[in-house]
């Protein structure tokens, strides 16, 4: 999604409904020869695309939304990864770039509070989805998360969900700057 999309989508929430109450940003990607090949041998081109793509669009998008949250206040969420702390074979690039997604969360989690927007990362462990389908041997992931996971099973995009609408309630008004699990437990896990 191009500067000037996002800025229309924006535009036209607020046509629509004046005020936003949150976004969830759950977008990633990279060119497929980037996400298979080693980091080290990842092009400047690449890397800045999929950074772009996977962590600059939500700053954007916080930064677009914070003038239609500024009232009220409201949530952001991003989704992210395990990969992004620990090494996961044939995550590669996509590891620094979801770091720098959470650490992005953590700044703009400060920096936007005065306002009453709280910022969080939800980082569902590998389960069956389009994005999940670009990684190589993705199946042997999921089969290792439930094996190693202390629940023994995968989370489900239902429990992404009940996770995302607590953060957006009012239950979860005092908290900010949060990274959570949805995994079964499998981040715990050494």
């Amino acid at each position: 999604m191009t500067a000037y999309e996002l800025e229309a989508v924006f535009a036209e929430a607020k046509n629509q409904w004046g005020t936003i109450d949150f976004v969830i940003h759950s977008i990633a990607w990279s060119p497929l020869d980037e996400l298979h090949g080693r980091l080290v041998d990842s092009s400047l081109a690449g890397f800045s695309l999929a950074m772009d793509i996977s962590c600059h669009s939500f700053i954007r998008t916080a930064r677009l939304a914070e003038a239609q949250m500024k009232d009220n206040g409201g949530t952001l969420i991003t989704m992210t990864y395990y990969g992004s702390e620990k090494v996961v074979n044939h995550y590669g690039i996509m590891g620094p770039i979801k770091a720098a997604l959470e650490s992005s969360v953590r700044y703009m989690a400060s920096e936007l509070g005065a306002s009453g927007i709280r910022v969080h990362a939800v980082s569902p462990g590998p389960m069956p989805t389009r994005a999940g389908s670009g990684i190589t041997d993705f199946d042997g992931l999921m089969d290792d998360a439930v094996t190693r996971s202390p629940l023994h099973r995968l989370g489900k995009p239902e429990d992404v969900g009940r996770l995302a609408a607590f953060l957006i309630s009012d239950w979860a008004a005092s908290q900010t700057g949060s990274q959570m699990f949805v995994d079964a437990g499998h981040h715990i896990m050494a």
